[in-house]
This record gives structure tokens, C-alpha cells and sequence, in this order.
């Protein structure tokens, strides 16, 4: 189980690295919406388990999820700002997890979203990368705000 842990903890640091890279990330879209999981790990008061939203680095990897329940889903590209700025801020609203490289038994890293947005800002600060957002003035703006969210 430990191996696991370290498999999937490796695998969202490849996530962080690659989305910052590349600054776009992948999700499997269908006509209703995009692919969603629940949590193994947490759930909401009612006990019922939290609900993912699951992302990818890439799209051959996204694609390799496309079977059972998920067989009409097509991998679709989010910029990586619209990302950060829409969906991990609305997810965190929503009180929603962020699913990372999920592989095609749907496992895979489980994120809090804001803490993985500091994570992304880390990295591509790191590599002396920003990003052109709407509703920040600049990265140190995004991450400032969302320190002050945690603090609360």
C-alpha cells in the first residue's frame, strides 16, 4: 500500500511538472459534461464519498481512460490559466476534488484544488513561467488570495 502511495504522490508531482510545462491540462468531455469519480478516501458530513473531477497531463493518457462508464468521453484541452482561474477555484467552491492522472482503473492522486494551485504557481514561478489571468492581476496576486482562504 505504501508503494501505491509513492506511485500515485510521483505521479501528481509528473502532473504538476507537466501541466506547467505544457500549460494546458486534459479532461474527458461527453455531451452532459466532463468524466467525475468519487473519492476512495473522503467523504462529505452525509458520509457520502466527495466527488473528483478528473484531470490529465496529457492526452494519450486521458484517452487510456475512455472505457466502461467512461466509453463516450472524448479528452478534451483546458488552458491551463481557465484551469486555475475557473475550474480548481469553482471546484474548490463546490467543495469538489481534483482527480490527477487518474489510470484506467481510476486510480490516482486526490487533491484539495487550492492546494494544487499553489503547487502549479510553484512550479511554474520555479521555472520563471507566468500566466495571463482574468480575474488575478498575476501569479503572486492568485497566490496571495488563495493563501488567505487557506488561513481562514
Amino acid at each position: 500500500m505504501l508503494q501505491d502511495q509513492i506511485t500515485l504522490k510521483n505521479r501528481y508531482k509528473d502532473f504538476i511538472r507537466k501541466v506547467s510545462e505544457t500549460e494546458t491540462v486534459y479532461g474527458l468531455k461527453d455531451d452532459k459534461g466532463y468524466a467525475t469519480s468519487y473519492s476512495n478516501d473522503l467523504e462529505y458530513e452525509d458520509g457520502e464519498p466527495v466527488q473528483i473531477i478528473c484531470f490529465w497531463a496529457d492526452a494519450a493518457r486521458a484517452k487510456s481512460c475512455v472505457s466502461k462508464e467512461w466509453n463516450r468521453y472524448e479528452s478534451s484541452p483546458i488552458p491551463l490559466n481557465e484551469f486555475l482561474e475557473n475550474w480548481c477555484l469553482g471546484m474548490n467552491s463546490d467543495g469538489l476534488i481534483v482527480g490527477a492522472d487518474f489510470d484506467s482503473n481510476l486510480f490516482g492522486y486526490e487533491a484539495e484544488p487550492l492546494e494544487l494551485v499553489l503547487e502549479i504557481i510553484e512550479e511554474l514561478k520555479k521555472n520563471g513561467k507566468s500566466l495571463t489571468l482574468r480575474k488575478f492581476d498575476d501569479l503572486e496576486d492568485m497566490e496571495n488570495q488563495i493563501r488567505e482562504v487557506l488561513k481562514d
